[in-house]
């Protein structure tokens, strides 16, 4: 993987975990917060699709149109899930679990259906992330995911790890097999999911004003930050950086987290989180070397 590559998966690494703070504060809100930020992020970023479109960087044909489809499917299916998983659960267990089962999967997709080949450095950097994500989301203490709550953390986090894997390895063959621009793909797939959300949020618009109450600057920031993060990554992709090491260096965005959390939240980060920082960085810098 190149530095650049590997450089804009570490930005979006930040925004990620930004905006995933931002979401748990709005999770009561449910699918209405789903609907009102998607809605943002297709507004906010139009100007950048009327660009592509002049600039002839569309084209369409079926299997776009198809793929299109597929990745707005699964992302809402994803933005459901995780904000439901933040409803019922703590988002220190359902974050590290959804990031930490997303990339496995997407790992094991990309080998078996993108045909990637990882190397030594690869495979021992997508080993260290992994078990430096246990030791962050556990604190070394595994027997903490036997607690009811937790369990429902694990849960959802495993369910919303399965959608973002899928949507992984869709989008990566949109924008590395059939040339879909970063940009388009993210911004149809939001479209989709606005037009697949906008029946219920019509049939249920009495709620809108209720939910949204003192969460609209959240909706803004979270509409901005997300297309943003994940756009990083598929250029990332579009690069040259293989699937199977671009989806588990995303997930550094749980040292990210629990440095927000020491720094700006005043958390209480033990020895075992610590480490796991660190175990993460380590395997950062071998996917970089892969």
């Amino acid at each position: 993987m190149s530095y650049t590559a590997l450089t804009l998966i570490v930005l979006a690494a930040f925004i990620h975990a930004t905006w995933n703070l931002l979401a748990k504060r709005a999770a009561q809100a449910g699918p209405t917060f789903v609907f009102v930020y998607t809605t943002i992020s297709a507004i906010a970023y139009l100007p950048w699709m009327i660009w592509l479109i002049i600039d002839g960087a569309v084209a369409w044909s079926l299997p776009v149109i198809i793929c299109i489809a597929m990745s707005g499917a699964l992302h809402l299916v994803y933005s459901l899930l995780l904000q439901r998983g933040y409803q019922v659960a703590d988002l220190s267990v359902v974050y590290p679990i959804a990031r930490g089962t997303g990339p496995m999967l997407s790992t094991v997709g990309a080998f078996l259906l993108l045909g990637e080949d990882p190397s030594p450095h690869g495979i021992a950097g997508l080993l260290a992330i992994v078990s430096g994500i246990v030791l962050i989301s556990t604190q070394g203490n595994l027997a903490k995911f036997r607690e009811p709550s937790a369990r429902r953390g694990v849960h959802w986090g495993m369910l919303t790890g399965t959608a973002i894997s899928s949507y992984t390895v869709v989008d990566a063959y949109g924008v590395k097999a059939l040339g879909i621009h970063p940009v388009v793909l993210d911004w149809c797939s939001n479209v989709v999911r606005v037009i697949v959300l906008a029946p219920w949020v019509v049939a249920n618009r009495h709620l809108l004003r209720s939910r949204m109450r003192k969460r609209w600057g959240l909706a803004i920031a979270v509409g901005l930050l997300a297309p943003l993060s994940y756009i990083l990554v598929l250029l990332a992709l579009q690069i040259g950086a293989p699937l199977s090491l671009a989806a588990p260096a995303r997930e550094m965005s749980m040292m990210v987290g629990a440095l927000f959390g020491m720094v700006i939240l005043r958390e209480k980060v033990g020895p075992a989180r610590l480490l796991g920082c660190a175990i993460l960085m380590v395997g950062v810098i071998l996917l970089g070397m892969a």
